[in-house]
C-alpha cells in the first residue's frame, strides 16, 4: 500500500477507510499502532489476523478526550487522577467496561476491563476526531516483533497497509499500563511514563502482580514472555569484549560504550533518548546482522526511570522463542 503524508485529504482517506472496516497505521507518541474502529468487529478480528496476534490479548483503544472514555469505561478517582495529570500522553488506564458500551468484546479479549488512552501526537488525535470514535491500535508489526517507531518499519513488516506518516515516534517506547479497579492501582506494564512520576501524583506505591502466569498474561497487552523480539538472538547486559569475543553486533549505552559499538542509544546515558532510539536501533541493526549471520548484545541499562521500561523490553526480546 503507500505511506501517506498526513494532509486533510489522506486524514479523510484514512476514516473512510476505517468507517468501511479497513485498517490503517496511525503514529502515536510511543509507536505506531494498527488502528480499526473499535466498535466494528469484523474489523477488529482483523487486526488479530493481520498481526497473527493471539485472541486472548486485549487491545488498547485510543480516544480523543476523557469524556470518550468515560462514556464505555468506569473511572473510579485513581482513574479520573491519572487521566485529568497525564492524558493526552503515554499511559493506558485499564478501567471496567460500561455495560452499554458499543465497543466490541473481542477489543477486551473477553474480559470485563477496557484498555484506554488518549495520544499525544497531532496526527492521531486528528483521525480519532475524523472518526467519532475509539480506535483499537495495538503496535502495527506482526505479533512478538519489534514495535515500530516509523512509518517505514511498518511499511516493511506490513506492506498491505495504509501508514499515515507521523515521524520518528517522540517516546519510542509503548505506553504504561496501570489497572484501576476496586483494588489499589496496578502496574501491568512498565512504558514511556516511569513508574515514580505516577507513584508522585497519586501518592501511594503501584502494585503488581505476579510476572508470569496465564491469567496474568492475559491482563494487558505487553505482558507475555516473549514479545518485542528481533529475528537474531539477542544477549542482555553485555560487556565490549564479550561482544567481541563472540562476533556480536554490540548495542552501547553511555560513554563508557566502545567506538566498535555498533550503535549507542545515548553516548550522554540519558534514558529518554536511549527509549526513543531503542526499537529504531533493534530494526536496523535486526537486518545487518541476518545479513551477516551475527547475533545482537547490548550493554546494561540501569534500572531507574525509564531504564525499567526499556529492560522490561529487552527481557522479553531476549526471551528463548
Amino acid at each position: 500500500m503507500a505511506i501517506l503524508p498526513p494532509t486533510a485529504a489522506n486524514i479523510e482517506r484514512a476514516r473512510a477507510q476505517l468507517t468501511a472496516g479497513g485498517l490503517v497505521a496511525m503514529p502515536t507518541e510511543t509507536v505506531y499502532g494498527l488502528a480499526a474502529r473499535a466498535v466494528d468487529s469484523d474489523a477488529v478480528a482483523a487486526i488479530y489476523a493481520t498481526k497473527q496476534r493471539p485472541q486472548f490479548n486485549p487491545l488498547i483503544c485510543h480516544v480523543a478526550d476523557l469524556a470518550m472514555a468515560q462514556a464505555h469505561g468506569v473511572f473510579n478517582p485513581t482513574a479520573q487522577k491519572l487521566a485529568q495529570h497525564f492524558w493526552p500522553g503515554a499511559l493506558t488506564l485499564v478501567v471496567p467496561r460500561r455495560a452499554d458500551t458499543p465497543i466490541c468484546t473481542l477489543v477486551s479479549a473477553g474480559l470485563d476491563t477496557l484498555a484506554l488512552r488518549m495520544p499525544s501526537h497531532q496526527v492521531a488525535q486528528q483521525l480519532i476526531a475524523a472518526c467519532d470514535s475509539p480506535l483499537a491500535a495495538p503496535s502495527a508489526n506482526p505479533s512478538g516483533r519489534l514495535s515500530p517507531t516509523r512509518a517505514d518499519h511498518v511499511a516493511a513488516m506490513l506492506p498491505e497497509i495504509d501508514v499515515l506518516e507521523g515521524g520518528a515516534c517522540e517516546i519510542g517506547l509503548e505506553s504504561t499500563i496501570i489497572g484501576c479497579f476496586d483494588t489499589a492501582p496496578l502496574l501491568l506494564r512498565e512504558g514511556g511514563i516511569a513508574r515514580h512520576d505516577i507513584e508522585a501524583v497519586l501518592g501511594e506505591k503501584l502494585q503488581e502482580l505476579p510476572e508470569h502466569g496465564e491469567a496474568t498474561a492475559k491482563r494487558a497487552p505487553g505482558r507475555l514472555a516473549r514479545h518485542y523480539a528481533p529475528r537474531a538472538s539477542l544477549r542482555l547486559n553485555q560487556s565490549a569484549e564479550a561482544a567481541q569475543r563472540d562476533d556480536c553486533l554490540l548495542i552501547g549505552f553511555g560513554a563508557d560504550a566502545p567506538d566498535t559499538a555498533a550503535a549507542n542509544l545515548s553516548p550522554t546515558g540519558d534514558l529518554v533518548e536511549a527509549a526513543s532510539q531503542l526499537f529504531n536501533v533493534l530494526h536496523r541493526l535486526d537486518d545487518q546482522a541476518m545479513r551477516q549471520g551475527q547475533s545482537l548484545a547490548i550493554m546494561p541499562i540501569p534500572e531507574q526511570g525509564l531504564g525499567a521500561a526499556i529492560n522490561d523490553r529487552l527481557r522479553r526480546a531476549a526471551e528463548p522463542a
